[in-house]
């Protein structure tokens, strides 16, 4: 099945070379360009891609708003945010704003690829350890714990869990893989990748890259 894929940002030679990496691999297909976060609103709504793979930094409309209003209109378009530095402080905030991960803009073109064909498929591109690393040097700017407006607070939502998905939580907190997660608990891969469904579904949550942000917030775990 054809991945089709939106490319956002504001360098036109940028967008030129990652077209030219996608536009080399079978499966997928760059269906259009946006140069800022308010076209590429536009052009979603319009062109409904499957994976947009957005700039951060970007004149008028940036990409965390872009991501913020596309995620909230298009659930079925999933957002891949590039950046130029790991420690870039929008990267948290475009998580926190429904995006399925981040890459580097210097990604090796396999890894790229690699990512692309994994949000497409629902997952999460972000590899737990990588996101705990953010959270860590990220610590001073994590979000309280209050509700917004009638949603019911972090805390809330964690009491949802059971004492077994919470343990899971935990783990998936800490960058552990589903196999690790699974001999660490004395559980089946097969029991653990249910608890984090049930985890996902129970919280509302896209992937495990909020369920990491989720768990920080709530202090289930905290930076080491």
């Amino acid at each position: 099945m054809t991945i089709r894929v939106l490319l956002v940002d504001d360098q036109e030679l940028l967008r030129a070379g990652f077209r030219m990496v996608l536009d080399a691999h079978e499966g997928i297909d760059v269906i259009g360009e946006a140069g800022d976060g308010a076209e590429a609103i536009r052009l979603t709504a319009e062109l409904t891609p499957d994976v947009i793979v957005m700039d951060v930094r970007m004149p008028g409309t940036d990409g965390i708003k872009a991501t913020r209003a596309i995620t909230a209109e298009h659930p079925d378009s999933r957002v891949l945010i590039l950046t130029t530095f790991d420690l870039d402080e929008y990267v948290f905030a475009g998580l926190k704003a429904g995006a399925s991960g981040f890459l580097l803009k210097d990604v090796p073109p396999a890894d790229l690829v690699a990512a692309i064909r994994c949000v497409a498929t629902g997952d999460a591109v972000v590899a737990p350890r990588v996101t705990r690393r953010l959270l860590e040097n990220f610590a001073a700017h994590l979000p309280g714990s209050e509700a917004d407006g009638d949603e019911p607070s972090v805390d809330q939502r964690l009491s949802r869990l059971t004492e077994r998905e919470r343990d899971v939580l935990g783990e998936i907190a800490l960058g552990k893989s589903n196999l690790e997660i699974a001999a660490e608990l004395s559980l089946s891969e097969t029991t653990v990748k249910t608890h984090v469904g049930k985890i996902l579904s129970k919280l509302g949550l896209r992937d495990r890259v909020q369920a990491v942000i989720f768990a920080y917030e709530t202090r289930l775990v905290r930076p080491t």
